[in-house]
């Protein structure tokens, strides 16, 4: 993969009037850009939707173009359903990125040498580890991924299996004490903790004159929600909520909330270039 390719100017927002929006909202923020935090979940933002969660990687020019933004931006984070160990393994060479796996559970500021976990969500890896042999044994021709701190069951390749796998999620998530995470063609299950994209968010962006989210699921729902209370508390802040291509499944949702519609995930390395224009 060529980081360095140049990007497509026809790779733009969505619609003309979404064009019209990203313009504003990037000439607002290019003026004060040491002064703003830019976050992005990874799958389906960063990177395309695979069969295999395995093979995924960014898209072509998102490396270069995250590294350029973490060189001039106060904040660059990554806030994934990922393990930090996955998101080094694509971005641990671009500096002063930071990265949130596991929906805040994890947390590395500099590319996953160093990983911090939440005390209060280590007991629950026994907890996982069970639910992910039981997952199997219910389900052996579906793919459940093991993250250590969350299981994930997967119907991408089998959408016949969604409601079995939606209620045998729902069953065992009471029986076990954990909560339920659903996404597009995927169910979770994870620790009963309030750790979120959004408290990463809150966290990662207070004090600043402004941030970005960039998502395309329902799990970005509360990092849309953070940046509106953050906005809401400190006058003059400036918030963009960015969707990308979330025509698929629950993702659709997430657009009602956007102030930008990007195609996919091939057009964010396009929009980020724009700060460095001119």
């Amino acid at each position: 993969m060529d980081e360095n390719a140049p990007h497509d100017a026809a790779e733009a927002p969505k619609s003309a009037s979404s064009a019209d929006a990203a313009g504003a909202h990037v000439a607002r923020t290019a003026a004060r850009l040491g002064e703003y935090g830019f976050f992005f979940d990874f799958d389906g933002t960063l990177s395309p939707i695979q069969q295999d969660p395995e093979s995924v990687q960014p898209v072509p020019g998102g490396v270069a173009a995250l590294a350029a933004l973490a060189a001039n931006a106060r904040v660059t984070a990554i806030v994934s359903a990922r393990p930090v160990a996955f998101l080094a393994g694509r971005f641990g060479g671009v500096p002063g990125l930071r990265l949130n796996g596991l929906y805040g559970l994890e947390y590395s500021p500099d590319g996953g040498a160093t990983v911090t976990t939440v005390p209060e969500a280590e007991p629950y890896a026994p907890v996982i580890a069970r639910v992910v042999a039981e997952a199997r044994e219910a389900f052996p021709g579906a793919l459940i991924e093991d993250k250590r701190l969350s299981c994930a069951l997967h119907f991408r390749t089998d959408p016949a299996l969604e409601p079995g796998i939606e209620s045998w999620a729902a069953l065992h998530a009471e029986a076990y004490g954990l909560r339920l995470q659903h996404g597009r063609m995927v169910v979770e299950l994870k620790p009963p903790l309030d750790t979120d994209k959004g408290a990463v968010v809150l966290r990662e962006a207070a004090g600043l004159a402004g941030a970005w989210y960039f998502g395309d699921d329902l799990g970005d729902l509360p990092a849309f929600a953070a940046l509106d209370k953050l906005a809401a508390e400190q006058p003059g802040f400036h918030a963009v909520r960015v969707a990308v291509g979330t025509a698929e499944g629950r993702g659709a949702a997430l657009a009602e909330h956007a102030d930008v519609l990007l195609d996919g995930p091939e057009s964010v390395p396009t929009l980020l270039d724009s700060f460095h224009c001119g």
